[in-house]
């Protein structure tokens, strides 16, 4: 049990990072967003519990093959944003 505390523990603790500098400076929040922090994390938990290669392995390759479609919405948020707001645009 003490496992999963630390695993929330730390894990909520970047998404937390993430946000706090994104209020302070967009360019260094989008900088730490865009980093693959989630993943590597995921990664290393799957490793340190000592899941099977083939595991740690299909993690990765489908996590790219998962990222590939969800960049345009990168591209169309802003705009989307700008001109429906939040919670439309981030539907």
């Amino acid at each position: 049990m003490l496992w999963i505390i630390t695993k929330y523990l730390i894990t909520s603790a970047i998404v937390v990072a993430v946000s706090e500098l994104a209020k302070r400076s967009d360019r260094l929040g989008a900088l730490l967003a865009s980093l693959p922090l989630v993943t590597l994390l995921a990664l290393t938990w799957l490793y340190v519990e000592k899941q099977p290669a083939s595991k740690i392995t299909n993690h990765a390759w489908y996590t790219f093959w998962y990222v590939v479609p969800t960049l345009p919405m990168f591209l169309l948020f802003p705009r989307l944003f700008t001109r429906f707001g939040f919670w439309p645009a981030l539907a």
